[in-house]
């Protein structure tokens, strides 16, 4: 059943005008976070730009269509990926990536063979409430670093005006704007912030100017780029992590689910979800790209226009596909400084921690009972710390230690303590 007050449900088609604006607000959003991770890593940002587009469009296809998602570079692997690059190479990566996608292609069949009736049960809304808080808030760090310290790590004061003019005039766009203008106010705000920048001169246009229009990709792909070779060690570093990223999977489901009032774990159902995901992650190792997992970016700005056609997440992965071609364009997004990117954060991630809010007071989830006050206070401290466990060279985000910690507790503790009965 679609979400009230919802602008575009899932399935309805915008015009075509609206589509393109739309769809580029998606690819802004998703921009810095899925670059980033190769430009750290020492891959090909067009690679993943490329990637990260065609991996969408095979979710979009493998969920039949039913679930907005944007499907975006993992940052969850690049401590092994960066170490591989400066030994073995992409190769090794490559592996890697695609190994990730099987597991996630394994987890789906099991799904598959023995249902996913036991997630409501696991997943109660005292769990999904905090959990998807903490999506939001433990991205928090990230935003204020970004609005406020420069490349070289110092604290910048114009940084964070510039932030904080981006933040108040999306905020400002989003309350005021009518009607099309109404729909794209993190693309105004980007653009609004991005000129503000500019004018205070802490963009650079260098690698724009040496940029060429057309800029084919550098692919690696096995047999042409490459001949393969199997490497275990990469591959038994990299794919442990991913049942690391099916918590933050789950978690994301979990988020779309209520914001668009509908049960994704049982239509499409979540089979589908991890092989769209998985798959997304197989095609990328293929091309020459990280692992890919769904965005939380993306979510904001679904959460804060309303506009949820799957339609327009596949029009971003086109342009996506299409920007990885143009070198000027590619580069001309690269330039949008830090600080647009941090007050826009504010915003996006605020909302999806605002989600988690919302879940929690809609199921009348009761504070009064000891059991929910130690199981939510449990997940919302040691996921936003990030208290992460570290076994060997696996590392698992606060994230998943809070899940893990919060659904344990959810089957042990009993309906009322010693206290309450």
């Amino acid at each position: 059943m679609a979400q009230r007050h919802v602008v575009l449900d899932i399935g309805e088609r915008p015009k075509f005008a609206q589509w393109v604006g739309l769809s580029i607000q998606h690819m802004f959003s998703m921009f810095g976070s899925t670059v980033l991770v190769p430009i750290l890593v020492g891959l090909n940002p067009g690679i993943a730009l490329f990637s990260s587009g065609v991996g969408t469009l095979l979710y979009i296809l493998i969920t039949q269509a039913k679930i907005p998602a944007y499907m975006g570079s993992s940052f969850s692997f690049i401590v092994p990926m960066m170490a591989m690059m400066k030994t073995i190479g992409y190769p090794a990566i490559a592996q890697g990536t695609i190994a990730v996608g099987v597991v996630y292609l394994i987890v789906a069949l099991i799904v598959s063979l023995f249902g996913s009736d036991w997630i409501d049960r696991v997943l109660p809304p005292v769990i999904v409430g905090p959990i998807v808080m903490v999506i939001g808030l433990s991205l928090a760090g990230t935003a204020a670093k970004d609005a406020t310290l420069n490349a070289a790590g110092t604290y910048e004061i114009k940084y964070f005006a510039v932030a904080l003019i981006t933040l108040l005039v999306t905020i400002f766009f989003n309350m005021y704007l009518r009607g099309f203008l109404g729909l794209i106010p993190i693309l105004l705000g980007i653009v609004v912030g991005y000129l503000v920048a500019v004018a205070v001169g802490i963009v650079d246009f260098k690698p724009v100017e040496q940029a060429a229009w057309f800029s084919l990709p550098a692919f690696q792909i096995p047999f042409v780029s490459y001949h393969p070779h199997l490497y275990w060690g990469a591959i038994l570093s990299m794919a442990p992590i991913a049942f690391v990223t099916m918590t933050e999977h789950l978690g994301h489901i979990m988020v779309l689910n209520q914001l668009t009032g509908r049960n994704f774990f049982k239509d499409p159902g979540l089979r589908h979800t991890l092989a769209g995901d998985g798959s997304a992650s197989i095609i990328a190792g293929f091309v020459g790209g990280p692992p890919v997992t769904s965005y939380g970016e993306n979510i904001g700005v679904l959460a804060i226009t309303r506009v949820h056609s799957v339609y327009v997440l596949g029009g971003a992965a086109f342009f996506a596909i299409l920007f990885s071609f143009v070198g000027k364009l590619s580069a001309l997004i690269e330039s949008i400084p830090s600080p647009v990117i941090g007050g826009i954060s504010f915003l996006l991630f605020g909302v999806i921690a605002s989600s988690g809010l919302r879940v929690m007071i809609e199921k009348k989830v009761d504070f009064d009972q000891k059991r929910n006050l130690m199981i939510a206070s449990t997940i919302l401290v040691i996921g936003i710390g990030n208290a992460y466990l570290q076994i060997g060279q696996y590392q698992f985000s606060g994230l998943a230690v809070a899940a893990v910690l919060g659904i344990l507790l959810n089957l042990i503790l009993p309906k009322n303590a010693h206290s309450e009965q």
